[in-house]
């Protein structure tokens, strides 16, 4: 079998990378839950499924919210930078999208319904 063209991590990493940057974004894993609308337990399974897959810890929990890693520093950065980008390009198709119908003459009507 051919070899993915990207090295990306398995699928069930990058659904939980969604919970990782809400997590490093607040470095708070209940605000985090609490954005992404699920339980805390939750947020710990998705950070260990990535930090498992990476074989590094990301984060580091002393007695009060957490602190990200060198690790998890980097992996934020990155991951902070593509959500951007993406949300815009998002946007970007969105807008021009609306824009294009918007300009779009008006339906042709039917001779034989005499309108």
């Amino acid at each position: 079998m051919a070899r993915p063209y990207y090295d990306l991590l398995s699928l069930t990493v990058l659904t939980a990378l969604e919970v990782f940057e809400a997590s490093a974004r607040h470095l708070s894993f209940e605000l985090a839950a609490s954005e992404l609308n699920v339980t805390l337990g939750e947020i710990s399974r998705q950070i260990k499924v990535i930090e498992d897959e990476l074989g590094v810890p990301l984060f580091v929990r002393p007695r009060t919210g957490v602190v990200l890693t060198s690790a998890g520093k980097d992996l934020y950065t990155e991951l902070a930078s593509i959500f951007s980008k993406t949300s815009d390009v998002a946007t970007t198709i969105k807008n021009c999208s609306r824009s294009r119908i918007s300009r779009l003459p008006p339906p042709m009507r039917s001779r034989r319904s005499g309108q």
